[in-house]
């Protein structure tokens, strides 16, 4: 039979006294099994040590030292607190299910884009965002890659950022100077992967857009000639007229 526990409430107390300060602590804790049995535990501890606990199981305060002892036996005959410990056992039981559905929800692959985006005022001429979206569990790890080395500069990420119906969202930013010949990625590593999954930026440089667009202006040109050659022939070849010719 497995047994799992989740805090409801960790409240650090202080206490001042003209001898000495006394640091305290409450601590309400839910233990709950495969079995569906709940317990409800309240400890108070004085400069780390356990000083007294409530247990539902037993129904009474405990105390550990002589004067939590002395103490505890006055709590033990309030009915109002006992009633109250009651109704600290409700709510754990009302608050297992819940833990249950988070344990049990199963890792959801993040849906993963990289976009660029240009700067204006910055040092680098462009960057580069990886966004990840719809996770979960919340954990999750995204770094750049140029060239197939951990890029550690000039890089910026938002915490995950929470999307509702327990799933994330996070995105990390580079600033970039491309130059020709590099491999930038986006490496994404999260439960739901079974190893780091990589997401490429592919582009050209700025010479080789250039070429491309010299390239395609020309290509363009071209066909505008050759189109304009093709209509002036077809109206010269209407607008001809036959001569006929005698035979001698």
């Amino acid at each position: 039979m497995n047994t799992c526990s989740f805090f409801l409430l960790l409240c650090p107390l202080l206490f001042s006294q003209t001898e000495a300060t006394l640091f305290g602590c409450g601590l309400l804790q839910c233990q709950f099994s495969s079995s569906g049995d709940v317990v409800y535990l309240a400890k108070m501890f004085f400069n780390k040590l356990l000083w007294a606990d409530y247990n539902s199981t037993l129904g009474k305060y405990t105390g550990y030292t002589e004067k939590a002892i002395e103490v505890v036996d006055g709590f033990n005959k309030n009915k109002e607190f006992l009633k109250r410990e009651q109704n600290n056992l409700e709510l754990c039981k009302t608050h297992v299910q819940l833990v249950l559905d988070v344990l049990s929800k199963s890792a959801v692959e993040p849906s993963v884009t990289l976009r660029s985006a240009d700067l204006s005022g910055s040092r680098h001429p462009s960057m580069l965002v990886c966004s990840a979206y719809n996770f979960y569990p919340k954990q999750i790890r995204l770094s750049w890659l140029r060239n197939g080395k951990e890029v550690t500069s000039d890089v910026m990420s938002t915490e995950e950022l929470p999307s509702g119906n327990w799933l994330y969202q996070i995105h990390s930013h580079l600033e970039l100077t491309h130059t020709s010949g590099d491999t930038i990625a986006c490496q994404v590593e999260h439960a739901s992967l079974l190893k780091p999954k990589l997401y490429e930026w592919e582009s050209i440089s700025e010479s080789e857009r250039n070429k491309f667009a010299v390239g395609a202006a020309a290509l363009l040109l071209g066909l505008v000639v050759l189109g304009g050659g093709l209509i002036y022939n077809k109206r010269c070849t209407n607008g001809r007229q036959l001569v006929p010719t005698s035979a001698g």
